[in-house]
């Protein structure tokens, strides 16, 4: 007859066991430099032959790698180890109105390689999904990967997103409503895929690696001819029932929706394209002139009232301004700081993006990189040998 108290306790050491290998995972993947066993012991409170066995496993499952002792030491030095971040990829893809943008990152997040592909602003739903496929080729074949080696992607995409990844309301591109691109993207990549509007990851890589790390709470800005907005509660990108967290700019009595009027309607700018309206603007208010000021004031009440309906409803500590006009923060940000003041009870800090033109595909790797650590290095998780070959160099 069974031991069920031995049961328990097989199981309990299990557990144990897991528990012990997470918390040597997070420690190497959260310093900056090779830790001796004596280091990582020190860091997760494992005694020193616990410490040996969780290596040697790691190790053993390829999660983990010895480094070469430092040049010039002397005697015999201690065995240092690294998280192996180059294990495994994820790959983050931005799809903009004129471009797409795909890039491949290693599992601690930062970019190995990239591809662009310029699309024309009327591209149909066919062409623009054609050029998904090639950008996320571009930036395989410049990584030297292939599909088998991603272990997650996520792709930001203008327009209104569900839970389900479907692109359910779309302002800014003809025939872009409904496009399948969690399926199209899945018959080009065999691992997990996550679909997600392009703002709220935009948020996502600012509170990450950008001018808001280590934030709880901000609202973040898409500035530009079509502006948007996302939401950072408690230090997670808050998504919505539907999907529709941040879309003030529906609301005409905002202004949101027409606000770049003022710039394309400025003097300076006349018989300029749309598209180039806003740089010629911001240039001239830079060099002091007072109908490009003004447009640009005009512009930033019209921003501050949307801004300041999701202020005074989440009192965030920090506003972001991203997007195209955050290039012109020099000029833009101040007049925004004032127009808010009248409207909020307390201003937050307002802070421009430090990302540019990347912020959104990294924001897009950074939530692939989540769902990859939920599979593997979470509680819940299990800490195994994938099931693509881990590679060894």
């Amino acid at each position: 007859m069974r031991d069920d108290r031995a049961q328990v306790s097989g199981g309990d050491l299990q557990r144990l066991r897991q528990l012990n290998s997470l918390s040597s995972i997070r420690a190497l993947r959260a310093a900056r430099r090779p830790l001796t066993l004596t280091e990582l012991a020190a860091i997760t409170g494992l005694s020193r032959g616990s410490i040996v066995d969780v290596a040697g496993d790691l190790r053993e499952r390829g999660w983990i790698a010895e480094v070469e002792p430092a040049p010039g030491s002397m005697g015999r030095p201690a065995r240092r180890y690294r998280f192996r971040a180059d294990a495994g990829h994820a790959l983050g893809i931005d799809i903009g109105v004129h471009k797409i943008l795909a890039a491949v990152t290693d599992l601690s997040g930062h970019m190995i390689a990239s591809g662009r592909i310029s699309v024309d602003a009327g591209a149909g739903r066919a062409a623009r999904l054609d050029a998904v496929s090639r950008a996320v080729e571009a930036a395989m074949v410049a990584a030297g990967l292939t599909p088998a080696d991603m272990w997650g992607v996520a792709a930001g995409t203008v327009g209104v997103v569900n839970r389900q990844g479907e692109i359910t309301r779309v302002e800014a591109l003809p025939d872009w409503q409904g496009a399948d691109l969690l399926g199209h993207l899945a018959e080009l990549l065999p691992c997990p895929i996550a679909v997600e509007n392009d703002s709220k990851l935009a948020a996502l890589a600012e509170q990450r690696f950008g001018v808001a790390a280590g934030v709880r709470d901000l609202v973040y800005l898409h500035a530009g001819r079509r502006p948007g907005a996302a939401l950072i509660l408690d230090g997670r990108l808050y998504h919505g029932y539907g999907g529709g967290t941040g879309e003030v700019g529906l609301l005409r009595v905002t202004g949101w929706p027409d606000m770049a009027r003022h710039l394309e309607e400025c003097p300076v700018a006349e018989g300029a394209p749309p598209e180039d309206a806003a740089a010629l603007v911001f240039g001239a208010a830079r060099r002091g002139d007072a109908a490009a000021k003004a447009a640009v004031r005009a512009y930033a009440e019209d921003l501050a009232l949307g801004t300041a309906a999701m202020v005074l409803t989440l009192d965030p500590e920090l506003v972001v301004l991203g997007g195209g006009f955050s290039r012109s923060a020099d000029v833009l940000l101040g007049p925004l700081r004032r127009a808010l003041e009248p409207h909020c009870l307390r201003v937050p800090q307002v802070r421009s993006s430090t990302l540019g033109d990347e912020c959104v595909v990294l924001g897009a790797a950074g939530f692939a990189l989540d769902r990859i650590d939920q599979r593997f290095f979470s509680p819940e998780g299990a800490i195994s040998r994938p099931a693509a070959p881990l590679r060894t160099t």
